[in-house]
């Protein structure tokens, strides 16, 4: 039986649902899988304490990482960053030296440069990068020497073999879960009846929030459902405004099932995260997008709009301008969007990725 690790990194959450879903793509297809992440491994709480602080610049310095993020294109600082990681080398040598697998695949990038460190002549096992971002992919990605790249789409292939021309490149979807393939739920057209079932995803800037769900309650035809993870009190709050305005408000907490969720409603309104943006295409879901982080998520946005399955509403008057649009002459543009988003989503992409990591 053909064993891979998956080495992933709790920087948001794409990394992570990437690394799930391809674990459950190879154990589908007889393959063992284990994900690990080995930063958390090796650092521990300072590496929780990272990892919130990332959070926090992308919401509230947003101009500051985007310079951050420039910056790593400058492949000496990159480069000098890696290096820096010798916990991390070390812990990794002590897991492949345990687990013994025959393919190593990375959804973070720091992994190439650290096994490229560790097996400076080869490594005794498949090693395979998948790039999480679309089109504006950063340097770092690919500086790496060994191994092959697995992304998105066509578009983000183009731009890696442009800078990596003797690399070997495979387009085979950003991994999600199976379920989008296997288990795809009828979904009714809004309309004649079926309100437009709208899915709001609160990300960690959660300013602003109450008031665009005063006004999307206010908003007759559609259904609302919000996901507010783990903030209790923000699921409070939003159920005094539905009380207050008197309509029926599904409110949702951290939720593990989102692939459903994304297949049963219309639309989703959310940040422009990879695993967002890839599910909802896999759904078939027109997306509103609420917030682009500077750098890795430019791209996502880009491919969205560029492709006509969903549209940049950064405040409240765009959001409702846009779900107004959406329901006019009989959901024409939502049918249009939704249309396009199934042209372009790979439901069945995990274990199309698995294939390729078990077969090459």
């Amino acid at each position: 039986m053909s064993r891979t690790l998956i080495l992933t990194a709790g920087y948001g959450e794409g990394h992570n649902a990437a690394a799930r879903a391809l674990a459950g793509g190879i154990r589908s297809l007889g393959g063992e899988a284990d994900v690990r992440d080995i930063l958390l491994e090796a650092y521990g709480h300072k590496q929780e304490t990272a990892r919130r602080l990332y959070l926090q610049c992308i919401d509230r310095a947003p101009l500051l990482w985007a310079a951050i993020y420039r910056a790593m294109e400058f492949r000496p600082l990159a480069w000098a960053t890696m290096r820096s990681l010798w916990p991390a080398e070390k812990r990794l040598r002590e897991v492949i030296s345990e687990s013994k697998p025959d393919a190593v695949v990375s959804v973070y990038p720091a992994y190439g440069h650290i096994l490229d460190r560790l097996y400076p002549n080869g490594a005794p096992f498949r090693e395979t990068t998948i790039i999480t971002d679309s089109i504006s992919i950063n340097s770092v990605w690919y500086t790496k020497g060994t191994g092959s790249y697995v992304v998105a789409n066509d578009a983000t292939a183009a731009v890696v073999r442009r800078r990596r021309p003797n690399a070997r490149v495979e387009a085979l979807g950003f991994p999600v879960g199976s379920v989008f393939a296997d288990s795809r739920p009828a979904r009714k057209q809004p309309g004649n009846g079926e309100p437009m079932r709208v899915l709001f995803m609160v990300n960690h800037a959660k300013g602003g929030t109450a008031a665009i769900v005063r006004d999307l309650l206010e908003v007759p035809g559609i259904a609302l459902t919000v996901t507010v993870g783990r903030d209790a009190a923000l699921g409070r709050e939003l159920s005094e405004v539905a009380a207050r305005c008197g309509r029926e408000l599904n409110i949702l907490g951290w939720v593990n099932n989102m692939p459903e969720l994304l297949m049963s409603h219309h639309v989703l309104i959310g940040k422009a995260g990879g695993a967002a943006t890839q599910e909802s295409l896999a759904a078939h879901t027109p997306m509103l997008i609420t917030q682009i982080v500077p750098g890795q998520e430019a791209g996502n946005a880009q491919l969205v709009i560029e492709n006509e399955c969903g549209a940049f509403t950064p405040d409240r008057g765009t959001i409702l301008e846009t779900i107004a649009s959406l329901s006019a002459n009989d959901f024409a543009l939502w049918n249009k969007w939704a249309s396009s988003a199934a042209k372009i989503g790979r439901p069945d992409s995990a274990r199309s990725v698995a294939r390729y990591i078990l077969q090459s």
